[in-house]
Formats: C-alpha cells, structure tokens, sequence
C-alpha cells in the first residue's frame, strides 16, 4: 500500500507520523529493551540514515504511526547534517525524548512556510530494502525542541507496516507555546484530529517533549 493514501483516505493533508527518542549508540540496546518491556512489543532494526550519520530501531503502532529510537553513529554526516546535529545534541545531552514529526501529502506547502527547500532522507534497511523520503524543519527543532519537523515519503511502504501493532499513541506532553506552534506550521486541524491528546506546559526552564502516552494491551503506559 502506498503511504500517502493512508493520509489521504483520512483525508487529512498532514498527519501526525511518529515520535522521535534519542540515545547514545552505546545506550540503545538498552533503551529500546526497556522501553519494549514498558509497552510490551518489540522494537525493530531499522537500519542506518546515511546522509544523516544515525541509525535507528522501529516501533510500529497502531493509526498507521511509529516509534523511533535512533542514535548517532562515528560518521561525519552526524556533524555536518541537521538531523545528525540533532541526534548528537540530544544523546550528549543523555538521551530522551527528540521531536515528533509531521507526515504531508505535499511539502511544497511547508517550504513555502518555512522559505527553504526539503532536503532527501534515505534508510537502509537490515534486510537490503530503502526507504526514501523529504524531510523539511529539522533547522527549526535544533532552535526550538518543542517545534515538530515534516516528512514527505516517497517510498511505497511505511514503517508502521513492518509489523502487527498492538501499541498505540494517545497523549503527548510538550513544554512550549502550542498557539505558536500551531499558528506557525497550520497545525491546529492536525492536531484536533490526529485522536493523540496534546498537553502544553508553560516552562522558562525546559522545551520539547516532556513525555508520551501509550494505550497498550495492559493499559496506559507514560514514557518521559
């Protein structure tokens, strides 16, 4: 199944994707392995984002959504490229939750937002197969943590397809200013309709994710 005609069978020009944890590559066999037992599922081998100098593990959830887990790698594009810089902020920081990330049917509509380009994304995964897609705002989230990025797949498989989920997303908890979010990206249809609660704390202290919610088979698990 192609990916945009998930967006658009719901009829929703943007759509919340997924959500984004950042470890250290020492760390992230045991992140993920914690984490999988608070929700009771299992994470996937992603594979490796060339351009970006990381790599990730994959939770595929319910709504046609995901969970990454992803870290830097020796590499010099986790240097050189803002996703690469992002990673390595967040994992020298001590890890925790990155940013959650927009799928759109047309990232014209946010380059014409933001006035600059997408740029590619590509991952290979373990079993030899690639996933594509552009990716626009990750500049904006290294400057402010609280602000989401966007993604366009141009590929015609999803990573909420890698496997059956029993795991869905219910809440986030964001320290920031939702009006400013919302107003600067046109967000608020998304997020009224995404079915995922959103709950923004005002804080002088702190910004980006606080924690997540998850509806699992054994009930309500919250990841910080």
């Amino acid at each position: 199944m192609v990916t945009e005609s998930i967006f658009l069978r719901q009829n929703q020009p943007m759509y919340l994707d997924h959500v984004s944890y950042a470890t250290s590559h020492d760390s992230i066999v045991d992140v993920i392995q914690r984490i999988g037992s608070q929700l009771g599922a299992s994470f996937i081998d992603g594979g490796i984002h060339p351009q970006f100098g990381t790599r990730n593990f994959i939770l595929p959830l319910r709504d046609s959504r995901y969970m990454e887990v992803v870290c830097p790698l020796e590499h010099p594009a986790s240097d050189k490229s803002p996703f690469g810089q992002l990673v390595t902020k967040k994992a020298e920081e001590g890890g925790g939750w990155l940013t959650w990330v927009i799928a759109v049917n047309d990232v014209s509509v946010i380059e014409k937002r933001l006035q600059r380009e997408a740029v590619p994304g590509h991952r290979r995964k373990p079993d030899g197969k690639d996933l594509f897609w552009k990716q626009i705002g990750v500049l904006d989230t290294l400057e402010e943590a609280s602000n989401p990025f966007f993604i366009q797949w141009t590929s015609l498989t999803h990573p909420s397809q890698d496997s059956n989920a029993s795991v869905s997303l219910s809440a986030l908890q964001i320290f920031g200013d939702g009006a400013l979010v919302s107003s600067k990206y046109g967000l608020n249809g998304v997020i009224d309709s995404s079915g995922v609660h959103f709950d923004w704390i005002q804080s002088k202290e702190e910004t980006g994710i606080h924690s997540v919610s998850f509806d699992t088979p054994q009930g309500k698990v919250d990841i910080d």
